[in-house]
């Protein structure tokens, strides 16, 4: 499984990714705003590369509710940090944004990958990536980014996760993106109860089916926090341990705050992997 992001080529068979998550919001339900300024930013980044980053993702909006973000004030977060990691790493970057216009500018000043959580929503979203020749996350979402959704009902919802990204997906390829440049989420928490985002992780290996890489965002989301009961600083060990399920259940991209601790998760899992089976364990 080749996975092509802009220059970038990534061989999958034996590999898993680590996207490391960078936020230029003043409210992320995870930093709080401590990496806004850029120099923070720059040094955030830094770290993440050293502990093993294979993308860095940027995001000028978070995803949940919060105060207005416009267009432009989301161009001002996010295409000067995307200049900025472009001359200073030599790493895939990727955008957390839904809006066509941010998309377009932030490739332009060097990402290769457009991670949008709301399936494609804004018009000219994918014709653009496609025009810059990027990649992109097709995200599973039950209504739309920024609005609470706390009682969601599905009919069937692993199908219907399966079928909305299977959708996607087929825009995507319409559009001309390519198929090696397509990746897959199942949107934990996104429109999803703890139990709905459980039941996902749990099947990620059925939707692993579609024939994408599939990427598993888990990282210290409100899942993780609801199963220990811990707060957003007590949910580091949780969340590699989902790491841990998806990456054994098939899934190769984690978009994490934790880059050390997910790159040595997934790296002994991708080797156990790929080692031959103990004479022991073959032996009739």
């Amino acid at each position: 499984m080749i996975l092509r992001l802009g220059d970038y080529s990534f061989d999958l068979e034996d590999r898993c990714l680590v996207m490391g998550i960078l936020n230029r919001t003043t409210d992320s339900f995870f930093d709080r705003g401590e990496y806004f300024a850029l120099d923070a930013f720059l040094r955030r980044a830094e770290q993440l590369v050293n502990e093993g980053a294979d993308i860095l993702d940027v995001g000028g909006v978070k995803a949940g509710p919060g105060s207005d973000v416009s267009e432009a004030e989301e161009l001002d977060r996010v295409v000067p940090a995307i200049e900025l990691l472009k001359s200073n790493f030599d790493v895939a970057l990727s955008v957390d944004t839904w809006n066509a216009r941010v998309i377009d500018e932030a490739m332009s000043a060097g990402a290769v990958l457009g991670n949008d959580i709301s399936g494609f929503s804004s018009p000219g979203y994918l014709a653009n990536v496609s025009k810059h020749g990027g990649a992109v996350v097709a995200t599973h979402i039950r209504l739309v980014p920024r609005l609470a959704d706390p009682d969601p009902i599905y009919d069937d919802l692993q199908e219907d996760v399966k079928q909305f990204l299977s959708d996607r997906v087929r825009m995507a390829l319409e559009e001309g993106i390519q198929k090696e440049s397509i990746v897959v989420d199942a949107g934990f928490d996104l429109g999803k109860t703890t139990s709905q985002s459980m039941e996902l992780l749990h099947s990620t290996s059925e939707l692993c089916k579609i024939g994408y890489p599939v990427l598993i965002s888990a990282s210290n989301k409100g899942f993780v926090g609801e199963v220990l009961g811990k707060a957003i600083d007590g949910r580091r060990f949780g969340s590699l341990s989902a790491a841990s399920i998806g990456a054994i259940l098939g899934a190769k991209l984690f978009r994490v705050h934790d880059v050390a601790g997910t790159r040595q998760v997934v790296d002994v899992i991708c080797a156990i992997a790929a080692a031959e089976a103990p004479s022991w364990i073959t032996e009739s």
